[in-house]
């Protein structure tokens, strides 16, 4: 009697990040891209759904056309289907319904030009589900797509009815969605191929004329860590495609469309809003993370422990942005675009500024740096950026197609950050700098319109769930394949000796008041008290304004060591300026002793490391690169200098007091292990200062912002970097 059918969808999902290097670009091609290719085409009787994200796709037509040939051979052979989906693999619940459709839209455009004939499926951004997608996708004419089966199992399912499709409605508009297997994610490539086919031959019979689904990442077969290797040079992937082909009578390997042609739906679901599993559990506080992990530990070896998990469920996507401020303030510029772009379409603006702006806002919204897991995401500081140079450049082009003046200065106050305050965004031709007067009148966001570059695009050193491994020290699976999951590789000693976590988001112009004896070491090891209340206090704003002047005037009554006094700042913008003037007037302050009183900047997007970033003093000197720890004496004014971004930023001062500098570094996950990310430059001017005759001091600092600086060959002094 022979064994009962069932087919086997093998999804790959190949993406590659807006702003990573084209190195790595490489390097995945050549690891897991090509070879994989060159394995499958051999394997006749085979077939495949293969997504290559937007980004990838561009790529590889610059980079290597005859790659995108070949496949487009084989799709005309029949033996893969071209999934499509969002050109810039935004997370769709994170961008306006709009942009969804737009995305969705413009790769399946794309793709019917370039690949394949027609797209009727498409991947699912890290498998973030929301009920309103249905009707997004639907309106996209995507016809069907794959999440986790952990969706599933959240909205009561059980394993045996995990196979096969299901449609999901809303507003009366319905899409198929298969569930992936989890158990196949862990299985291939890291189990030899007899397990996989052991454990298609139990479903089989369990489900007899059923689809079953493989959905992950397509690196995973040979850029992972060691995973080259274990897949092409020990020849798992030959030994696993022979294995298909040897059980093809009653393992067929199919597509995902055709699948839906010739298979009825199981039935009809609603599924909860939720990612795949191991994402839900990285959305949570880390003190929850911890107390999940635990409990987990606890419960996994037991008798019930498969009914149990069924029932466990992990946090939500879109809390990433509460877990990572820094992630929310990515998200409410990539809004404020979104709507600007609105706003010039109503206006009538050119088509051609409108696509163009577009095209910047959708590279905006590549979701990678919007969150953290086992990969980098959003402590790649090149990834960041890359997010933020495009917004940038959309804002640009879209103000100056709106009918601004050549030169022009201008205040507005919202809720630009959707966090129930006002913020101020004070802005001219060259400079925007976003002020929140409800933490500390700090600038949290601070763009050169000339080189596209927010350098308040910085992250805050907190604890991650992962740090108790870091703290253990020891290198596990290191030469040997597996998930990534399961990974505890170090790509650099001592990294335990590295961990420091900053109580503040890492803004500029925070009010500190200092003990006496801190010194750099102990600001860049977090160990210095604050004294006062003003770091994150809240301060009042009033907007001073003529035509080509603008001020945002702040103040707090508050209290240093005990003592009453009252701070005040104002931050002034000038038309046709590539400068902020800050004056400071502190009242109140005691005249037979002094205080120590600083003001922290930090400036993100400058490397360490490169003989092209430095720092240097008034004089002209070099005082080291960008990783240098500096304390120096009656000093003035600092300078930082990136060549290969093309800007200097100077802060001036006309009081003569201390400055610290140093490197703010994170040890950080990726795929590849643990690593120390140089993140963001810290600088400090520092006073001691005392009352004159009516208890106040007052300081001008000027932050100045040249972004025509000489640039050398931008491929120069790129570090690598994956995801």
């Amino acid at each position: 009697m022979s064994d009962p059918q069932i087919q086997l969808c093998l999804v790959l999902h190949n993406h590659q990040p807006i702003g990573n290097f084209d190195g790595v670009f490489e390097d995945a091609y050549q690891d897991s891209y090509l070879p994989f290719l060159d394995v499958f085409e051999k394997f006749v009787d085979l077939s495949i759904s293969l997504h290559t994200s937007g980004p990838l796709m561009q790529w590889l037509q610059t980079n290597h056309p005859d790659y995108l040939n070949r496949i487009a051979q084989l799709v005309e052979a029949g033996r893969i289907e071209i999934i499509g989906g969002a050109f810039y693999e935004p997370i769709l619940p994170m961008i306006p319904r709009r942009d969804r459709v737009g995305q969705i839209t413009r790769f399946t455009k794309w793709l019917n030009e370039r690949v394949c004939s027609s797209v009727n499926g498409m991947w699912m951004p890290e498998r973030v589900w929301e009920s309103c997608l249905a009707e997004s996708l639907a309106d996209s004419n995507i016809q069907y797509t794959v999440l986790d089966d952990y969706h599933f199992r959240r909205a009561g399912l059980k394993n045996e009815q995990l196979t096969g499709y299901y449609i999901v409605e809303e507003e009366g508009k319905t899409v198929r969605v298969f569930p992936g297997s989890e158990h196949l994610r862990y299985l291939i490539p890291f189990a030899e191929p007899e397990e996989t086919i052991d454990y298609c031959r139990m479903l089989a019979a369990q489900c007899p004329d059923s689809v079953v689904v493989f959905g992950d990442d397509g690196e995973k077969f040979g850029t992972w860590p060691n995973t080259k290797e274990h897949v092409y040079q020990n020849g798992w992937l030959e030994r696993f495609f022979q294995a298909l082909t040897d059980n093809r009578e009653w393992l067929k390997t199919t597509t995902l469309q055709h699948a839906v042609t010739t298979t009825p739906p199981r039935g009809k679901i609603y599924l909860p809003d939720a990612s795949y599993r191991e994402m839900t559990e990285w959305s949570m506080p880390v003190e929850r993370q911890v107390e999940f992990d635990d409990l987990v530990h606890q419960l996994e070896h037991d008798s019930r422990w498969e009914q149990i998990q069924s029932f466990l469920g992990g946090g939500y996507w879109r809390n990433f942005k509460v877990k990572y401020p820094e992630s929310n303030q990515m998200y409410a510029r990539m809004m404020y675009v979104s709507r600007l772009l609105e706003k010039a379409a109503s206006q009538g603006c050119s088509q051609q500024v409108l696509d163009a702006a577009e095209d910047h806002l959708f590279q905006g919204q590549c979701n990678c740096s919007y969150w953290h897991g086992a990969f980098g995401g959003i402590y790649l500081p090149h990834l960041r950026n890359a997010v933020y140079q495009h917004l940038l450049a959309a804002e640009s082009l879209l103000e100056r197609s709106m009918g601004r003046a050549e030169t022009w200065v201008e205040a507005t106050t919202d809720d630009y950050d959707f966090d129930g305050c006002t913020e101020v965004r004070l802005a001219n031709e060259k400079l925007v700098t976003w002020i929140s007067p409800i933490e500390g009148g700090q600038i949290y966001g601070l763009d050169v319109r000339g080189v596209n570059h927010n350098l308040g695009a910085t992250i805050q050193r907190r604890p991650e769930l992962y740090h108790a491994k870091v703290l253990e020290g020891e290198n596990q699976n290191e030469n040997e394949a597996a998930s990534i999951h399961d990974l505890v590789v170090f790509k650099q000693a001592n990294l335990d000796e590295k961990l420091q976590y900053d109580s503040q988001p890492r803004n500029s112009l925070i009010d500190h008041f200092w003990d006496d004896d801190v010194d750099v070491d102990s600001m860049q090891e977090s160990r210095a008290a604050e004294r006062g209340d003003f770091a994150t206090g809240a301060y009042t704003a009033t907007i001073r304004r003529n035509s080509d002047r603008i001020q945002i005037l702040t103040s707090r009554e508050g209290n240093a060591w005990g003592i009453p006094l009252t701070l005040k700042k104002g931050i002034t913008l000038n038309a046709g300026e590539n400068a902020l003037e800050i004056a400071y007037f502190i009242e109140g302050l005691p005249q037979d002793r002094e205080l120590h009183f600083g003001v922290e900047w930090n400036f993100a997007g400058l490397p360490d490391a490169q003989h092209d970033r430095f720092f240097s003093d008034a004089k002209g000197e070099k005082l080291g690169d960008l990783g240098s720890i500096l304390s120096l004496e009656d000093s003035r004014a600092i300078y930082l200098t990136d060549q290969w971004l093309g800007l200097e930023i100077g802060l001036e001062s006309d009081q003569v007091g201390g400055i610290f500098a140093y490197p703010v570094r994170t040890v950080s996950q990726s795929e590849s292990g643990f690593e120390l990310v140089h993140q963001s430059v810290c600088v400090q001017p520092h006073w001691k200062i005392k009352g004159d005759v009516n208890g106040c001091w007052a300081c001008r600092i000027h932050l100045k912002l040249n972004a025509g600086v000489t640039s050398v060959n931008q491929n120069d002094s790129q570090a690598t970097m994956t995801l």
